[in-house]
């Protein structure tokens, strides 16, 4: 399944927006994936990292909470090159 995104478009002597609905393919998809992919590892031991200078017993709880709201970017990274490409589709 393919990733999509909405993004609206004024239209000229219009008072309404149209709603333009730009999709990625799957080779960008995939490419987007493996970023995050790599990225997460990367995050992965930084928050590990910081989760041990905290000192605490629980450092793989905190370490997960860290990631967790480190990596939850995916979709972002996505929507991202989604509204790229509507700019580039529907430039003035």
């Amino acid at each position: 399944m393919v990733f999509s995104k909405a993004f609206p478009r004024q239209i000229k002597g219009s008072s309404y927006s149209v709603w333009e609905e730009i999709s990625l393919t799957e080779k960008e998809e995939k490419e987007i994936e493996e970023k995050a992919r790599r990225e997460n590892i990367e995050l992965m031991k930084q928050c590990l990292k910081d989760a041990k200078e905290v000192g605490s017993d629980k450092t793989t709880e905190i370490a997960i909470s860290l990631f967790d709201k480190r990596a939850s970017h995916v979709v972002f990274w996505k929507e991202e090159k989604c509204k790229e490409k509507f700019d580039k589709k529907f430039k003035d």
